[in-house]
């Protein structure tokens, strides 16, 4: 694990550890990716993000990505002091609170889950769209999560490199099938094909189609979208040059997801007219790329969508294990969660976990129709969760980094005035979220807030937990 000031003397030697340089920058920067899941975020969100921006969706993720890049240099410098899996959990602790550590690394946690069942819960209907026409059933939907959720898990366990190839290798399916489509679906759009709505200027504004679009709710989307790029550094410990990549991969990551974002939103919004498309909202992509190329194409789609959530099914578990396990190794969790298998060097208990918990609550959402209201409130705040630590973690980087924030012009912008204005502008997002959300999503939010509390306390005076005795830290003076 990495070595700090304080953390010789105060952090527990966890039982292993993970494999060092086992992955490169390139197959790092896939896991961020494949985190945010490009295919199945589209996918979810192109109907509204439409709707929203009035076809302005373009320059709204390419402005979102602005604050999304000022956060992933915010971990790239902080990774460059401690390359810890642990990450923002760490980095808050001992940069500003570990009380405050530990909520970010709750909210890392259920950040993950969440967001691991609410793609879990879809892999079925997109399994079945690339076989058959038929649409299963609950039980058809139970197997087939239930099956490929654990072999994601097994691979997990089997170790980072077999991860590593696993994902590279969907992503490159995935993407092709995404851009492809994007394109396609651009060109119809303007050969003016009948059916597609045609482009205007006020696509290239941030007020859309005839001044139509809400930036306010663009913005909500496209935060959602992006989140989980930060995946990168959880995997940090396992990098080569794990200082240095981990950080660097998460600045490429969200650069290319701009990319991908961006082009597929703008190609793929107009290729049928709005009202059709707000009436498939639901099945978007495969809707779309029926209305391309018909229906054999539509299951190219669907298998695009499918590789999707079935990678971040995979990051998911392997990056809220080593979350897991980094909060363990100073017994915030139960030290149990910090064991290593020296087989395979990943965190096998942890994973294991993480894997069970994922599949017990998929079960648990097809099954119990009573408490799917209630989950698809959880699910409806996942991106504000992730919004918060991305809150934390910019202002842990000005926290640390204060002293030198005053040494030049770019000091200032870097480690000061971008990470607080990045800071800003996702607070006004999960302000502006909580005002226009229904009460059973805030109720959600307050629980999850409420529970990790109570998580805390027993952190601190059950498991006497040495983590909150760690001191601020900062900078040296130069």
């Amino acid at each position: 694990m990495a070595a700090g000031s304080s953390e010789a003397t105060i952090r527990p030697v966890p039982a292993g550890k993970l494999e060092p340089d086992a992955i490169g920058v390139a197959q790092d920067t896939v896991i961020g990716m494949a985190s945010s899941a490009p295919a199945a975020s589209i996918g979810l969100t192109l109907a509204a993000l439409a709707a929203a921006t009035a076809y302005a969706s373009g320059p709204v993720i390419v402005l979102t990505a602005i604050p999304m890049l000022i956060i992933a240099n915010s971990y790239r410098r902080l990774n460059l002091w401690n390359a810890n899996c642990g990450a923002s959990f760490e980095w808050v602790g001992r940069a500003i609170s570990p009380y405050l550590g530990f909520m970010t690394g709750w909210l890392m946690i259920t950040g993950y889950v969440i967001g691991a069942v609410a793609g879990v819960e879809v892999i079925g209907p997109s399994v079945l769209a690339v076989f058959t026409n038929s649409s299963g059933g609950t039980w058809a939907d139970i197997a087939i999560a239930t099956g490929l959720s654990a072999v994601m898990l097994v691979i997990a366990v089997a170790g980072i490199k077999i991860t590593a190839r696993t994902q590279v290798t969907m992503a490159a399916v995935e993407y092709l099938i995404l851009i492809g489509f994007a394109v396609a679906g651009l060109a119809l759009v303007l050969r003016h094909h009948p059916g597609t709505v045609p482009v205007t200027a006020g696509w290239f504004t941030l007020t859309g189609a005839g001044g139509h679009g809400s930036l306010a709710a663009g913005l909500l989307l496209a935060v959602f979208i992006y989140s989980g790029w930060e995946g990168t550094l959880y995997v940090n410990e396992e990098v080569r040059h794990r200082r240095v990549n981990p950080g660097r991969a998460a600045v490429i990551a969200v650069a290319i997801l701009t990319v991908i974002y961006a082009l597929a939103a703008m190609g793929l919004q107009a290729v049928v007219p709005e009202k059709r498309l707000q009436a498939h909202a639901t099945s978007a992509l495969v809707y779309a790329a029926t209305a391309i190329g018909g229906s054999n194409w539509g299951k190219v789609m669907a298998l695009g969508l499918a590789l999707s959530v079935i990678a971040a099914t995979g990051t998911n578990i392997v990056l809220t294990a080593r979350i897991t396990y980094g909060m363990a190794s100073y017994h915030t969790l139960p030290r149990l969660l910090a064991s290593v298998s020296p087989r395979f060097r990943t965190p096998v208990p942890a994973s294991v976990l993480t894997g069970f918990l994922l599949i017990a609550l998929t079960w648990v959402y097809l099954l119990a129709s009573s408490v799917q209201g209630a989950f698809n409130a959880v699910v409806d705040v996942s991106g504000l969760l992730f919004a918060a630590f991305y809150i934390l973690t910019a202002l842990a980087t000005f926290a640390y980094y204060r002293r030198r924030a005053l040494a030049s012009v770019r000091d200032a912008l870097e480690l000061a005035i971008g990470p607080l204005a990045a800071a800003a502008f996702l607070g006004w997002i999960i302000c502006r979220a909580v005002q226009q959300a229904p009460p059973a999503q805030n109720a959600s939010l307050a629980g999850i807030l409420a529970l990790g509390l109570v998580l805390m306390l027993a952190a601190r005076y059950v498991f006497r937990s040495p983590f909150f005795a760690i001191r601020r830290e900062s900078e040296p003076s130069r």
